[in-house]
């Protein structure tokens, strides 16, 4: 049985699609078939880490909502484009799928003017998981809480939670850790992102799971390694070894544990 995993974050800029893209891509590196939507219609990036551009995207999500094509057309097999560290290719055709937003200008400024029926994105989510036969579905949501991020929610098997050590995200991650217990949702997970390596990271953990009473699935460190790459790729497949990828394979084995 298929299982939807959202990935969100109260506040922008804590590295949620980097983090989403590497959860997913070790995911389906386990063999399962998985596909991302990125949902930050407003804003979206998750593309970039997949090795495309403007030119690539024919059809997005932005097509399906306002009715020009069915969900399906828009889906792109991305798992080709991926590297191991040894360079050969990661994933075969037809194990990592991606949905993008569009990311022409006049697109987005349709969504901020117009906006689009919330209600289609539920039965776009589950007609790409029957169409695709997929194993995991993550959702790379819109930052904050709004109707969109609500329905993602609402609808998840999984969610993780990604908050910095920060006192914003500490109050607006209480805002959404509060919500979603209010929705039920079956497995609530937090990722801390962006931890200075001087921190003691074990404490840290304590601490955060004491004030949430939530598990923290893990933490990431704040890597210069990570920034230097630039989003160019799929860092945990290129870098294994890695103590920031080995934390996101321990995450991904929860998720797939779930």
């Amino acid at each position: 049985m298929s299982k939807i995993v959202s990935i969100h974050s109260f506040r922008g800029g804590t590295g949620k699609s980097n983090t989403t893209a590497n959860i997913a891509a070790q995911v389906a590196l386990q063999g399962n078939r998985v596909a991302i939507v990125d949902t930050d219609i407003q804003s979206p990036g998750i593309h970039v880490l997949f090795g495309m551009e403007e030119d690539d995207v024919n059809l997005s999500l932005n097509d399906y909502l306002w009715g020009k094509c069915a969900i399906h057309e828009a889906v792109y097999d991305v798992g080709a484009k991926l590297h191991l560290a040894d360079g050969t290719v990661g994933l075969p055709q037809g194990q990592l799928y991606l949905i993008p937003s569009s990311i022409r200008p006049n697109e987005i400024a349709k969504v901020l003017r117009e906006g689009y029926d919330v209600g289609m994105l539920s039965d776009g989510f589950q007609d790409a998981i029957e169409q695709l036969d997929l194993d995991y579905f993550f959702i790379d949501t819109h930052p904050g809480l709004n109707e969109e991020t609500l329905l993602s929610i609402a609808i998840s098997d999984i969610l993780l939670l990604i908050m910095r050590p920060d006192r914003q995200d500490f109050q607006g991650t209480a805002v959404t850790v509060d919500v979603s217990r209010r929705l039920d949702i079956p497995n609530l997970f937090l990722i801390v992102n962006k931890a200075l390596p001087e921190y003691d990271f074990a404490a840290l953990t304590k601490q955060v799971e004491e004030t949430y009473r939530t598990h923290v699935a893990g933490m990431l460190p704040l890597s210069t390694d990570v920034a230097r790459m630039s989003s160019a790729d799929i860092f945990s497949l290129r870098f294994p070894d890695h103590e920031w990828s080995q934390t996101i394979m321990k995450i991904a084995a929860q998720v797939m544990a779930c």
